[in-house]
Parts: structure tokens; sequence; C-alpha cells
């Protein structure tokens, strides 16, 4: 398990560096699920940081798919694949949720804790739905980036509130996560 980093004063690297250990992770698993070749998962590391030094966040799954040649129409499916695969060595699995697109938008979530909506947008992660700080879900189309957000609610929420939240993560089809991260982070 990735251990959670905790925020300071300097959010903006800290986001970041939670940013490169989802890379790091993700990257691992895809290496030992022989999902992407060294060659591929070198090139999809390398996009990845360069979109990240642009303060940009950008996805492994999504790079290695489109460098593997899948666009259009089967790029949805192969993201959907190896989010499978990733999600498989993960504890507990992220299950797929189709309709987690048509969830509303958790604004009072993101008003309340703006550090975790900085943190969901740079992992690509919505908050899917909250009700209070009882129950909250995150998704995204890499597990490993929804298990890594699930964390640090956790562990903020109860910091601020005292309270240690049920938190779960689901993975999304890329069509549903697109939509979603315009929805929450792109405005």
């Amino acid at each position: 398990m990735i251990q959670p980093i905790t925020y300071t004063s300097a959010i903006h690297d800290t986001i970041w560096e939670f940013a490169e250990a989802c890379i790091q992770r993700t990257a691992g698993i895809l290496h030992e699920t022989r999902s992407a070749t060294p060659a591929e998962l070198s090139q999809g590391v390398s996009v990845a940081r360069e979109a990240h030094a642009e303060q940009k966040p950008a996805d492994l799954l999504e790079i290695i798919c489109r460098i593997q040649g899948h666009d259009g129409e089967r790029l949805s499916k192969e993201i959907l694949e190896l989010g499978h695969l990733v999600a498989s060595y993960l504890s507990p699995y992220a299950p797929y949720v189709p309709f987690a697109g048509k969830l509303i938008t958790p604004s009072a979530f993101y008003e309340t804790y703006k550090e975790l909506q900085d943190l969901a947008k740079i992992l690509r992660s919505p908050v899917i739905y909250a009700e209070d700080t009882d129950s909250i879900g995150t998704g995204s189309i890499n597990p490993v980036a929804s298990e890594m957000l699930a964390e640090q609610i956790r562990e903020v929420v109860f910091k601020r509130v005292g309270i240690r939240p049920f938190v779960s993560i689901a993975r999304l089809d890329y069509e549903s996560w697109t939509f979603l991260s315009r929805k929450h982070f792109d405005r």
C-alpha cells in the first residue's frame, strides 16, 4: 500500500508527489501483468511526467493505451481492460460502475475540502458521491488513483472532524471518466 503523503503548506508540491507515486505504482502493476512492454512503459512514464511538469494531469493507463495504438471506439474498451487488470492487484477490488457519470457533483464536499478537490483533479479521480463525511466514493479509469485519493480522504476528514469515513473506489469507463473530469475540474 502506498503510504499517505500528508498535506503541508507546500500543498502544490505535495500533490505532484502523489501524481508521481501514482505513475510509479501503476507502471509497476502494468509491468507485473505484462500489459505493456518495457519500452511502452518507459515512453508512457515520460509522457506522463512531461504533462505533470507542465502542471497538467495525465493518467498512465490512457497514455499506454494510446501508445499501443488504441483510439476511437477501441480506446474505451482497452482502458477498461487495463483498469480491470490493475484492479485485480488491489484490495479491495475496484468494481466497474457504469452509471457513475450520472451522479450529481458533490459541490459541498469540494467546497469544504478544497485540498482534496485539488488532489482529485491531479489524480483525475473525481469524487462521485459524498454523503456528508460518513460515506464518500471516488472513481477513475485507474484504480490506483482512486485508491490513493480514498486514503487521503480518510486521513484529511479524520484530521478535520474526527470521523474516519467509509470511502469506496470504483472504476469508470473512459467516456464517464472524461465527462466527470471536465464537469468536476475543468470549469
